[in-house]
């Protein structure tokens, strides 16, 4: 209560809402592009990492929709948003001290699993903001982009800087530390959401969860975000063996952003014209073209190239997917259908591809990224079927 009386909460929605996905991926971007180096840091091998990656991911499946139907029937969405940034904070926190796989393991599960969390909370909460105040979902969710960005150059800035193994590592875990006190600022900030009933909640979850076309949804959208899995698990270390700097690593990072930025930024002119399903296939078909050649043309102009289709390949396929969700979801079960998808698209889809990852690109190397297309192929076919099945 005290918090919503404060003067701070007199900025527009627009604005709180914009300054939390400011401190999401402010963590994000720090993390992303480096933390598998702080991990073969601390004495990882890749199959280790990919291992510690995938097990963080599955343990979303089950956390994840559970979390977020405490939110619904608690209707406090906005404290258990705080609670898991607190938890986030303190696992971070004892990291610090931590050598060995397990120690790594288990405080890593720990806080992605409560910072993970935050993110379907946070878009089931802009959502209901974009149905009942017209907002425009991408020009909010594009400060999350913005950030990124920073974080992702500040961090290849700071390891090029530090030739010394321990003295990165220290300093990315304690920029970690650092964007996560501000996540849990950000998670105080946000607006609370309206809470429904029991009963309408009940109901709503039925609804959705009886439709088949949800399931194809989640399925293909599950697929379209487990192709980016051995980017995001071995990117940097596959850039880093064709010799490129951190710097220049960081570059390529915040380039994939600003091309996503930029879609972000159209994304109510383009959902308005192609549909929610029809920005989803156009990722896909992005990410064929994408991960068929990233790991076969291997130059630096190829990867700037390539990079670009990141606002497509991510960007085009979450809009659409928000999108589909908020004209689909009955609002009253807006946060367990947002964790849901969460759970099944970043959690149990890209689990099993991150440990394919690990295995693959220690096999195969750049060559795996054939796998990525695969799957990017697999979510337009279901893609595709989802749109017949709604013309019927």
């Amino acid at each position: 209560m005290l918090i919503s009386t404060m003067p701070w909460s007199a900025a527009p929605i627009s604005t709180r809402l914009g300054a939390y996905y400011a401190a999401s991926f402010l963590v994000v971007g720090i993390q992303l592009p480096f933390w598998p180096v702080w991990l073969a840091g601390r004495g990882l091998d890749t199959q280790e990492i990919a291992a510690l990656f995938a097990a963080a991911i599955w343990a979303k499946v089950i956390a994840t929709p559970l979390i977020g139907g405490l939110a619904d029937r608690l209707g406090r969405r906005r404290g258990v948003m705080v609670a898991l940034a607190a938890v986030a904070c303190i696992a971070y926190a004892a990291l610090w001290p931590a050598w060995g796989f397990w120690p790594l393991l288990w405080l890593n599960l720990v806080a992605g699993v409560a910072q993970s969390a935050l993110m379907p909370l946070g878009d089931s909460i802009t959502l209901a903001a974009v149905r009942g105040a017209s907002l425009d979902y991408g020009r909010i969710r594009v400060w999350g982009s913005l950030s990124f960005i920073v974080a992702a150059i500040g961090s290849g800035a700071l390891l090029a800087g530090n030739s010394a193994p321990a003295i990165p590592g220290n300093s990315v875990l304690a920029l970690v530390l650092a964007a996560s006190a501000l996540l849990l600022i950000a998670c105080l900030w946000i607006p609370p959401a309206p809470a429904a009933t029991g009963r309408s909640r009940w109901a709503a979850l039925g609804r959705f969860a009886a439709d088949r076309r949800f399931w194809l949804f989640v399925a293909s959208g599950s697929a379209l975000q487990s192709s980016h899995q051995l980017y995001y698990g071995f990117g940097t270390l596959y850039w880093r063996e064709l010799g490129f700097s951190d710097t220049l690593i960081g570059a390529l990072w915040a380039e994939g952003v600003v091309a996503e930025i930029v879609l972000f930024w159209q994304s109510a002119l383009l959902v308005a014209r192609m549909g929610p399903l029809g920005l989803m296939a156009l990722g896909g078909i992005a990410g064929i073209l994408r991960w068929s050649l990233i790991g076969v043309v291997p130059g630096l102009a190829a990867a700037a190239v390539l990079q670009l289709l990141h606002g497509l390949t991510f960007g085009a396929a979450h809009i659409g997917a928000m999108y589909f969700m908020a004209r689909t979801v009955p609002p009253g079960a807006a946060a367990s259908a947002q964790s849901l998808y969460a759970a099944v698209s970043a959690g149990l889809g890209s689990g099993f591809a991150m440990l394919a990852a690990g295995a693959l690109y220690g096999a195969y190397g750049g060559h795996a990224y054939l796998f990525m297309a695969l799957l990017s192929a697999a979510g337009l076919g279901g893609i595709a079927a989802l749109a017949r099945l709604g013309r019927r």
